[in-house]
């Protein structure tokens, strides 16, 4: 037996020794290999001229984002969003304990930096209201009327995975918000989870399309006939690439998401820059009016705020229409939006950034007797409480947010969106990575997630005086300047007059 065991432990010994000369054989040749393709190819000039090592670069490079975000990237350093505010939004998903210990990171002396007056007098919690209702369109058929002023932001079905529409949905419904689709279509699983919809028609009218991509009225109606499908809201444009219509890659084109937006599987999913028919104010008015008289809902615009002098000469054609032709609601879209895929130089460099372009077209509305008639919707990076509170002191009635959502959903910021890869399952069709997101556990934190912003948007609101969120004004804020001090917001952006009779 001894003499056995000796000889098994031998041929073990010989089988090991001669697959190590294998595996070394096999990665001397392949470095040959590499070597020689390297050396001769005339493309990339590292591995030019220095085989082999050059490649360790690309490897490098790639590894460099990772360790950045985990270890060397301070809590308030990263973009778009830092670890700080990933944080806070992943404990408020969570419903976990959102207090935080010894001392703000944030640096209250940078400029830009957002700070609330508190007054020495609270609102006591039996004082405090929840947010009172808005009604949108309240001329329509069918007006909307929500208490809810944190909601869901276009993310088409197509952009985001199946499980994430579904959790959204699902958790929307539990929370009492609404949830816009996107400009992808309306799917089955916005309609499964029973969420109030907000239906965005792009520029491709993916979803109300006929054979021609022009406006199908049967399709509209039909899509009307949902319950669930609140306001219509028309896309002119998208904080991330204004002057560019919605880009859906090709590998995520499936038979589904084709047959719900009208188009061909597995081709690049590309929505012209604006809708066709319209070229003026007066036809975007008339596709308002045609939009809402058909659908007999609320029906607004979703547009990046570049050239303002826009906005005067839109708000001047209602007035000489009549205030019954304005949108119901105007989306204002921030430069800092958001997106799947974008081009570089729009992403980066087109459009006006939120801070901006709400209060301009807040101010501008209350200059043309629009503002009680016209309900305003800020989106655009307002992820924690304080983005929030100080879109509401600015003017607006409603704030959406997409990527908040996303965090609520897992996303870790992995910046592969536009591929099929996100590690989350959020924004890919690969069943396989898809399976880490359950719909049922992930409802629940996007509707903790919406809770908890309404109730700290609420302790901020107290702690400057007043019942509820929607009452906060801009004497309520002050935003650090160059020169490191505050100063009021409503002196940066004082009380603009009607020049029209009420």
């Amino acid at each position: 037996m001894p003499d056995q065991w000796q000889t098994f432990v031998t041929y073990a010994l010989q089988f090991m020794a001669a697959l190590f000369v294998f595996v070394i054989g096999v990665g001397a040749l392949a470095v040959v290999v590499m070597y020689v393709v390297d050396i001769t190819q005339t493309e990339h000039a590292v591995r030019r001229n220095y085989p082999v090592i050059g490649r360790f670069r690309y490897l490098f490079e790639h590894l460099g984002e990772f360790f950045r975000q985990y270890f060397f990237a301070m809590d308030r350093e990263e973009l778009p969003f830092n670890r700080a505010q990933r944080s806070w939004c992943y404990r408020a998903a969570k419903n976990l304990d959102n207090t935080v210990a010894f001392g703000s990171t944030r640096d209250l002396r940078r400029s830009g930096t957002i700070m609330f007056v508190n007054t020495p007098f609270p609102t006591l919690s039996e004082d405090a209201v929840d947010p009172m209702p808005v009604t949108i369109g309240p001329r329509c058929r069918k007006p909307y009327t929500t208490p809810s002023f944190f909601n869901i932001s276009g993310m088409s079905f197509g952009a985001i995975s199946r499980p994430a529409v579904l959790a959204l949905s699902n958790g929307a419904r539990m929370a009492g918000c609404w949830m816009n689709t996107g400009e992808g279509g309306l799917s089955p699983y916005h309609l499964e989870g029973g969420a109030d919809i907000v239906f965005q028609m792009g520029t491709a009218k993916y979803g109300v399309r006929d054979l021609d991509g022009n406006l199908s009225e049967e399709k509209l109606l039909e899509l009307s006939s949902h319950e669930q499908v609140r306001m219509i809201e028309i896309k002119l444009s998208q904080g991330a690439k204004p002057g560019k219509g919605g880009i859906l890659p090709a590998a995520k084109v499936t038979e589904e998401i084709a047959k719900i937006r009208g188009i061909q599987a597995g081709e690049d999913s590309i929505s012209p820059n604006r809708h066709l028919e319209v070229k003026s104010n007066a036809e975007l008015l008339d596709m308002i009016e045609r939009v809402r008289g058909i659908s007999g809902k609320p029906t607004g615009l979703k547009a990046c705020i570049g050239a303002h002098q826009w906005l005067d000469e839109l708000f001047a054609e209602i007035r000489v229409r009549g205030v019954q032709c304005a949108p119901d609601f105007m989306t204002v879209d921030s430069a800092e939006g958001g997106s799947g895929a974008a081009p570089m130089p729009l992403i980066d460099g087109v459009g006006l950034p939120l801070r901006e372009s709400l209060p301009l077209i807040v101010d501008k509305l209350v200059e043309y007797g629009l503002r009680d008639r016209i309900k305003v919707v800020a989106s655009g990076k307002l992820v924690t409480p304080t983005d929030v509170a100080w879109a509401l002191c600015v003017g607006a009635d409603f704030v959406n947010s997409a990527r908040g959502f996303m965090f609520a959903l897992g996303c870790i910021q992995a910046l592969q969106c536009n591929k099929n890869t996100c590690p989350t399952g959020v924004t890919t069709h690969n069943p396989h990575l898809q399976r880490g997101l359950v719909p049922q556990e992930k409802a629940v934190r996007v509707m903790h997630y919406q809770k908890n912003m309404t109730k700290e948007v609420g302790v901020i609101a107290h702690s400057c005086g007043v019942q509820e969120p929607r009452q906060l004004r801009r004497h309520h804020a002050r935003i650090v300047a160059d020169h490191g001090l505050s100063i009021p917001l409503d002196k940066l952006f004082p009380e603009v007059t009607s020049r029209f009779a009420a």
